[in-house]
């Protein structure tokens, strides 16, 4: 199979040195771009350049990303291309900077273009603007695919984030959903799009799992 894998966050820009970012090392995603280039497939890996897991790719194509409209664009590059399966967990950020204001002692604002923002204009004011979800668009770009999606999630309970994995499912027309995180508990959860979840302990079974669903 030919397989797109993404790991690792990405980042977007306060000014022309200062980042917003996700917190994610980028193993989840590296480890299933190794595991299934292992068991033969052709695989693409695009990893985000904050990603600082160590460990070694494998995959045959290695690409590096660093905004949403970074990996949004390579991406679509590859969409052309004849793709069987798709995984996204990268981290990908969900806001990105606005308009940013300086304010003053006494309280005017006034708007920031500058490449660098100097730490004397005081106490800085930032719009956070909502990225378009990437997820959103894979069946479009990727329509024969099978896409598993990532929902992590910190709050909640396992049968909320089921739910919300589920949701994504709908709204994306994705094939499935991995859900995970402190709100989803220890292990993973493999949601399809009938809502029912399968329970996997480690990454090990998470990875086998994923090859099935792949492979329809």
């Amino acid at each position: 199979m030919n397989c797109i894998v993404t790991a690792g966050p990405t980042y977007e820009s306060l000014d022309k040195v200062r980042r917003l970012t996700n917190s994610s090392t980028g193993r989840l995603g590296i480890e299933l771009a190794n595991s299934l280039a292992a068991r033969g497939h052709d695989v693409t890996l695009l990893v985000g350049t904050q990603a600082f897991y160590a460990g070694e790719r494998r995959a045959r194509r290695v690409e590096t990303f660093t905004t949403t409209a970074d990996l949004r664009e390579r991406l679509q590059n590859l969409a052309n291309q004849s793709t069987h399966a798709v995984f996204h967990p990268a981290a990908v950020s969900d806001f990105l900077f606005g308009k940013i204001w300086s304010r003053s002692p006494q309280g005017a604002l006034s708007e920031i273009k500058s490449g660098k923002i100097s730490t004397r204009q005081g106490t800085l004011l930032a719009e956070l603007v909502p990225t378009p979800k990437i997820i959103a668009g894979l069946r479009d770009w990727f329509p024969k695919a099978r896409i598993v999606g990532w929902k992590y999630e910190t709050d909640g309970d396992r049968a909320s984030v089921v739910r919300a994995a589920a949701k994504q499912i709908s709204e994306c027309l994705t094939d499935a959903c991995v859900a995970n995180g402190p709100g989803y508990g220890d292990g993973f959860g493999i949601v399809l799009g009938n809502g029912k979840c399968s329970h996997m302990p480690d990454s090990a079974a998470l990875f086998e799992a994923l090859l099935q669903v792949a492979e329809g």
